[in-house]
């Protein structure tokens, strides 16, 4: 059954704010998980809720039916701290209207997506009023080097943040110091860069590369800052080291990408 996991303070007949998502199902003896950034539009049995980006997925293969139940029982016990309410069918990718008024404005920038390594977990382990803190002072850290590289900010997932960048040095310098920064928290983050267009439409900003993006993060491991190799490209040698991590297949992108991790 899908779960609709509540972070902020608002309550069922609120409309129109983001929160996050957790969504777990069994088939068998194999579990489907999927997390991440929702929307919440309408109220009551008419409330809708859409990813805001792909969401995070993970499947977990038991061998045999009663171990996947177990893991699903104890998945799900975990996260009862988090104030979760049920909910039936799926949660959908939204669609943005096209806009009525002409072409949407194009543009090209570096994509940021950063997001907390192991969230759910330190959530559980601090509790929800030190994690509400700790999550604060993270925000402050991140939007303060956003603010330092003239990074602008796109649209927070829960326990992340979406950013984009003129430049794909500064998109990569700012990525490395809030590595740092929220070290300092007791946190790890994973981040993913990519230059690519995307469309614009008034506070709306579309396109793959956002998705190439969040994809690229996906394929982090604790503490790494990965690019594309288009934003290595863009680079001169001298400004940054990069190591080859190799040709990776981005879950629902075309074609295969070969990613490099910031070597610094």
């Amino acid at each position: 059954m899908p779960k609709f996991l509540r972070i902020g303070v608002h309550q069922s007949n609120v409309s129109g704010y983001t929160s996050k998502a957790w969504w777990v199902r069994r088939v068998g003896s194999t579990v489907f998980l999927k997390w991440g950034a929702v929307e919440v539009h309408g109220v009551g049995d008419g409330r809708k809720i859409y990813w805001t980006v792909p969401p995070r997925e993970k499947i977990i293969r038991c061998g045999t039916v009663q171990p996947a139940k177990d893991y699903v029982k104890s998945a799900t016990a975990r996260r009862r701290s988090h104030r979760y309410e049920p909910l039936a069918g799926n949660i959908a990718i939204r669609r943005r209207p096209a806009n009525r008024g002409g072409e949407l404005a194009q543009a090209l920038a570096t994509i940021l997506f950063v997001d907390i390594v192991r969230s759910t977990e330190k959530a559980a382990r601090l509790g929800d009023t030190r994690w509400t803190q700790v999550m604060n002072h993270y925000y402050a850290a991140v939007r303060r080097e956003l603010k330092t590289l003239r990074g602008k900010e796109v649209v927070t997932t829960g326990d992340g943040l979406l950013a984009t960048f003129d430049a794909p040095a500064a998109g990569v310098h700012c990525a490395t110091a809030i590595r740092e920064a929220v070290r300092t928290l007791g946190l790890e983050i994973r981040v993913g860069l990519h230059v690519g267009e995307y469309k614009v439409s008034g506070a709306d900003v579309v396109g793959l590369a956002f998705h190439i993006g969040a994809r690229v993060a996906a394929k982090a491991r604790a503490g790494e800052v990965l690019v594309s190799s288009t934003v290595k490209d863009l680079m001169s040698p001298s400004e940054i080291r990069f190591k080859d991590r190799g040709v990776h297949q981005l879950k629902g992108v075309p074609k295969r990408w070969r990613l490099y991790r910031v070597d610094c």
